[in-house]
């Protein structure tokens, strides 16, 4: 799909239902890159979240209201919307969609969705008699997109992972993740480095600082004369395990990297500058 939605697009997709601002859930997948089934049963999963002014199924009257708003030719006969009528969420049910979807394109598109509703709703509120009050709504809405921005931004990264024993695929994956968030430089703390790390970081075309106490000295040697990503510093001082991305971000792993997912632990990202400034002026790197 092409990344660049155009508003004017997006208008066209939103109706009016019930005296709400609604859109159908077939054209909210169509942005969100998802399948119409997909999504409704993300919302039925969920469908705590999902109150009647958030989301609701249309009749069959409504839906074809809209078919001909859309200029589709169709002859309402009986029985037509009997297997599957659509269901249109609200603004606030755009929101909360983002929230199951668990995907950043639909965090990002559901922020471009409520822009447009709020530019909708401006434009139908506005009113020359009551020009002065113009510039405090303004206020008001940007205030409420930046809190909705706010809570997304939480849902755009999860920060703290358990992985259960046999689980090795998923905590690999993670941890490829995680490298891949490198730009310029990683750094990996842990006592334990074997040639499976090794095997792994060949393919990082980042600068790789390996901090540890025991490692396979021959499989290091044959790695290096073929591969230069890697500078390793022998220290004994560490116990647990860490990784630094660029030295702004920090995790911690509960478990050597070459183990992952052989037992119950965790990777957990550490929001803490003070932790992390005093990690890198005690390796010195």
């Amino acid at each position: 799909m092409n990344e660049l939605i155009k508003k004017e697009s997006i208008e066209d997709m939103i109706y009016e239902i019930r005296g709400k601002q609604v859109m159908l859930d077939s054209d909210l997948a169509k942005l969100y890159e998802v399948e119409t089934k997909y999504l409704n049963r993300q919302v039925k999963r969920n469908i705590e979240r999902f109150p009647e002014d958030f989301c609701f199924q249309l009749t069959k009257d409504e839906y074809y209201e809209i078919l001909r708003c859309q200029n589709v030719t169709l002859e309402l006969k009986q029985g037509q919307f009997s297997k599957y009528l659509p269901y249109v969420f609200t603004e606030t049910g755009v929101s909360m969609l983002a929230s199951v979807l668990h995907s950043e394109t639909a965090v990002n598109m559901s922020i471009k969705i409520i822009r447009v509703f709020v530019a909708m709703r401006h434009y139908l509120k506005k009113d020359l008699s009551r020009i002065s009050n113009i510039e405090t709504k303004v206020i008001e809405h940007d205030n409420r997109i930046k809190v909705v921005e706010d809570i997304f931004d939480n849902f755009k990264e999860k920060n703290n992972y358990l992985f259960f024993k046999d689980e090795s695929y998923d905590a690999y994956s993670v941890f490829l993740d995680i490298l891949g968030k490198s730009k310029e430089e990683i750094i990996i703390i842990d006592n334990y480095i074997d040639k499976s790390i090794l095997d792994i970081l060949k393919a990082v075309n980042k600068q790789i600082i390996i901090i540890t106490n025991k490692y396979n000295n021959r499989d290091y040697k044959k790695y290096k004369e073929q591969y230069h990503n890697i500078k390793l510093k022998i220290d004994d001082s560490f116990h647990d395990r860490f990784i630094v991305i660029d030295r702004k971000e920090l995790y911690h792993s509960g478990s050597s990297f070459k183990d992952l997912g052989k037992k119950c632990f965790q990777i957990l990202k550490i929001d803490d500058n003070d932790i992390l400034n005093r990690l890198l002026d005690k390796i010195e790197v």
